[in-house]
C-alpha cells in the first residue's frame, strides 16, 4: 500500500483540536509549577490526553474516508489500517 496522503485542508479540524492541547500543556505545566492541587492536574492531563486520542481517531476517519473514496488509487492495506487504529486504543 502507498502512503495515503490526506489534504491538508480535510484536518483543519484537527490542527485546531492539536493547538488547543497544546495550549492545555502550557495550562498544565503553569499549574505544576504554581503548586496546583493534584486532582486540579490529573483532571487537565486527561481532558489534553482525550483531546488527543481524538485527533488521532479524526486523522485515521479521514483516511479512511479518502480511501472509500476512491480505493483503486490508494490500494488500501487493511491491516495497515487496522495497526494504525489500534495504536490509539
Amino acid at each position: 500500500m502507498s502512503d495515503v496522503k490526506i489534504d491538508p485542508n480535510d484536518l483543519s479540524a484537527v490542527g485546531a483540536r492539536l493547538k488547543r492541547a497544546q495550549g492545555q500543556l502550557g495550562g498544565i505545566v503553569a499549574m505544576i509549577e504554581a503548586g496546583r492541587d493534584c486532582e486540579d492536574i490529573v483532571t487537565q492531563l486527561a481532558a489534553v490526553s482525550k483531546a488527543v486520542d481524538r485527533a488521532g481517531f479524526q486523522v485515521i476517519a479521514t483516511g479512511l474516508r479518502q480511501c472509500m473514496a476512491d480505493p483503486d488509487q490508494t490500494g488500501v492495506d487493511v491491516a495497515k489500517l487496522e495497526k494504525l487504529f489500534l495504536s490509539l486504543a
